[in-house]
């Protein structure tokens, strides 16, 4: 846990580049009020942004905890701290993947289509889910708390088709 108070409300959606997109994210206290604070304000920039999940260390905090929509509730949004995903006997399907943090980039990814998901609510208590419907969200997001980006599973082609964007997103971090 950080020692300083985080300023919840300033908290945005960082991009590629930025150096907190690349660490192995540290376990959290789902209980406490500083991460349900921020737990909060992430569900509202995934919303904002149109985003399906948005992991902790897109808003700069190196912590293992994501937020995703709640498939039931139109504007909810889910907590899952200290999550760890299991992917279940299921064929790989491929997909086309964004990323909050890599504006303009879209990759063709091959995930499991079924994984059961271990995490922690804000309550403190442990559960498990399975699914085939948020499997490929929650594995993008576990890989945010990895320091994993789309972009490191780009195939050749696909990295040569991005170039001209992840350029584009470096040279507005340098000014």
């Amino acid at each position: 846990m950080s020692t300083m108070a985080i300023d919840v409300q300033n908290l945005t959606i960082r991009t590629y580049p930025d150096p907190c997109l690349r660490g192995k994210a540290a376990e959290v206290d789902p209980t406490s009020d500083e991460v349900q604070q921020v737990a909060a304000r992430m569900i509202q920039l995934m919303h904002q942004a149109n985003g399906a999940g948005l992991a902790a260390p897109q808003v700069g905090l190196s912590w293992r905890l994501f937020v995703t929509r709640n498939p039931d509730s139109e504007d909810g949004g889910l907590v899952w701290a200290n999550p760890v995903v299991t992917p279940l006997e299921s064929p790989p399907e491929p997909d086309t993947e964004g990323c909050l943090s890599l504006p303009g980039i879209e990759v063709e990814m091959t995930r499991p289509s079924r994984v059961r998901i271990s995490a922690v609510d804000p309550s403190g208590t442990r559960f498990e889910v399975e699914s085939g419907l948020m499997a490929r969200v929650w594995q993008h997001e576990m890989d945010h708390l990895d320091g994993v980006l789309i972009i490191d599973r780009m195939s050749p082609m696909e990295r040569i088709k991005n170039r001209r964007q992840i350029k584009a997103l470096k040279k507005s971090s340098a000014s």
